[in-house]
């Protein structure tokens, strides 16, 4: 029986002595002792297979056929045959149970996987299978220095940041200091390959970038082509501290965000100086927003002839329609292909809209185009953009709720870098 019951069991160094029921219906008891009843002495070296003692020690251990495992092992303590050696007695380990450890590495294992896994939160994990939070949380930060490999080298890197915590008010100094935690994360953006997160830093600045590729190997940074960003001065400026040959483009779908900022301030205030209030639902223009935040050939024969009929009554000095004209320019513009005279022909279209626009919106976004000019040019030529940087936000933000904050970043960092491993190998 032992036989049959020790494959059933599952650990290769052990046998199974005894399995019992307990008082409480779905826990078994199970006694074990290891095949081997020899050991070398950890101080001489010397093979003894003479037993002092055999004492029992509780062990934590998964679940098995449905049942909880009240799990004993029967622990050897062998006495030293040589005479010289100062160890008198000694106890035999096992790979499966480390050294004063009282749980098995497999339960371990398979706590850590399941919090990285699932995104469970650590308690729900930890009560699952009667360990504590602490214990959790250790395996998880032992099992992720095997789940994450090296950053692997990218021709394209993406960055951008997201907000690790909430925002809090400290006291710092005997005074309030606003405390605005972000993270930043490194994505290997290249569309030929399957994207995967390098890393993660805390802060979004542009020290923290300098400092994450400082850390990296030099084939990682030689590596880098292109370095896909928001627009974001501080973070160009790490990147050309740290990579000064990169080239640096700007996410387009930000650009554009940008661009309907600028009709909606419009928009604004055209109705503030018109009305003296802000916008309402009797007023045609503030109903028909979205229409001007719509790209123009996403919209149908009747909502095109709506959007002019409003434009046309409620907008008497056409600075609304001039800064949507200058919206669908940029995005026509952002739409070129590689062809530069092209994308020269529709940059000056661009730029004479704003002036002849002349309005504080439009002058604004086209001197915000011509700073960032160079990084939208190099976005024309490669058409990288920051799509799967901001999707792994996505999966960054859920990992945050189910742990609803971690006051530790490692941690944090860990969570999210692990659960990120684990399915995206899947």
């Amino acid at each position: 029986m032992h036989n049959f019951t020790s494959l059933l069991f599952g650990l290769d160094e052990f046998q199974v002595i005894d399995v019992a029921p307990t008082t409480c219906p779905d826990l078994l008891r199970v006694v074990i002792e290891m095949i081997e009843t020899q050991a070398a002495c950890p101080s001489c070296g010397v093979f003894s297979g003479g037993i002092k003692e055999r004492p029992q020690r509780r062990i934590k251990d998964l679940p098995g056929s449905g049942q909880q495992v009240e799990l004993w092992w029967r622990k050897r303590r062998l006495k030293c045959v040589e005479a010289e050696c100062p160890t008198q007695s000694f106890t035999q380990t096992s790979l499966a149970i480390a050294p004063g450890s009282r749980m098995t590495e497999r339960l371990l294992a398979k706590v850590a996987w399941s919090i990285a896994k699932s995104n469970r939160s650590i308690s729900d994990v930890c009560r699952e299978y009667r360990v504590s939070w602490t214990t959790g949380n250790k395996a998880l930060a032992a099992a992720v220095q095997q789940w994450l490999p090296a950053p692997e080298p990218t021709r394209v890197l993406g960055i951008d940041e997201t907000r690790a915590r909430s925002v809090k008010w400290v006291v710092e100094a005997e005074s309030w200091k606003r405390t605005d935690p972000w993270m930043t994360s490194f994505v290997n953006a290249d569309p030929n390959f399957s994207g995967r997160l390098l890393g993660l830093t805390p802060g979004r600045c542009g020290a923290c970038v300098s400092t994450w590729l400082g850390k990296q190997t030099q084939e990682f940074r030689d590596g880098i082509e292109v370095v896909v960003i928001d627009p974001s001065a501080p973070y160009a400026c790490g990147i050309r501290s740290a990579l000064p040959g990169v080239k640096i483009a700007v996410d387009h779908w930000h650009i554009i965000k940008l661009a309907n900022q600028m009709v909606t301030d419009t928009r604004r205030r055209v109705i503030q100086e018109q009305q003296g209030r802000r916008g309402q639902a009797i007023d045609p223009m503030w109903a028909h927003r979205l229409l001007l935040l719509t790209a123009a050939e996403h919209l149908s024969p009747k909502q095109r002839k709506r959007l002019n009929k409003v434009l046309d009554s409620q907008d008497p000095t056409g600075e609304i329609q001039a800064a949507y004209q200058c919206k669908e320019l940029l995005r026509k513009l952002l739409a070129t292909s590689n062809e530069p005279r092209l994308i020269r022909n529709r940059l000056f279209e661009f730029y004479t809209a704003c002036a002849d626009a002349n309005t504080v919106e439009t002058i604004k976004l086209a001197k915000t185009i011509q700073t960032w000019w160079p990084a939208i040019l190099v976005f024309l030529q490669h058409r990288v953009t920051n799509a799967r940087t901001e999707g792994f936000n996505r999966v960054i933000k859920q990992v945050k709720r189910t742990g609803c904050g971690y006051r530790n970043m490692d941690n944090y960092e860990k969570r999210i870098m692990s659960h990120i491993a684990l399915n995206r190998a899947a």
